[in-house]
């Protein structure tokens, strides 16, 4: 065999190897999650809709937006509640009516992809309600579920001022 018929199929298997490379990377590139701007507006959407069924006094339109599971989490007050029907039963218990309830907005919110099906969201939460106001810091973990954004877990924390500036650390 010729020295031009070793290098022929040696340079074919190159080229093959290299296109099969390539046609994976292209693979993977197409099943990343969207670019951060578009999860971030996503996420901060499906809150927007969420503070607009708290503030229309529509308890089981707010938690749409949570996993529907046993397995959520919701932690505030040094307390964690474990299940959507616990957490919907909380809120019932706590804001009974459309009064209480108030008028609910999120501000500085800052998403982070963690991976493809998952997401944390940082944010701020103001509430008035009765004649007060009140509000603190929220972090929740989203996760993709049968294509869909749910809420897995909400840790919320109340300050004793509602302002847009973070505690100083002599008030934390």
């Amino acid at each position: 065999m010729s020295v031009q018929n070793q290098v022929l199929p040696f340079t074919v298997r190159i080229v093959v190897a290299v296109a099969a490379m390539m046609a994976f990377i292209s693979n993977v590139a197409g099943q990343q999650s969207a670019p951060p701007s578009d999860l971030q507006k996503e996420l901060s959407d499906l809150l927007t809709s969420q503070a607009t069924a708290w503030n229309d006094g529509n308890l089981d339109r707010f938690m749409e937006t949570y996993w529907h599971s046993e397995k959520l989490t919701f932690s505030s007050g040094g307390n964690t509640t474990r299940g959507w029907q616990a957490t919907l039963d909380h809120y019932r218990q706590r804001y009974g009516n459309k009064e209480k309830m108030g008028a609910l907005r999120f501000s500085d919110l800052e998403v982070s992809a963690l991976g493809n099906e998952a997401a944390l969201m940082l944010g701020r939460w103001h509430l008035k309600a009765q004649g007060q106001e009140v509000g603190g810091n929220f972090s929740l973990i989203w996760r993709k579920i049968e294509k869909e954004w749910k809420i897995i877990h909400d840790h919320t924390s109340s300050t004793d001022t509602d302002t847009d500036e973070p505690a100083k650390p002599d008030q934390q």
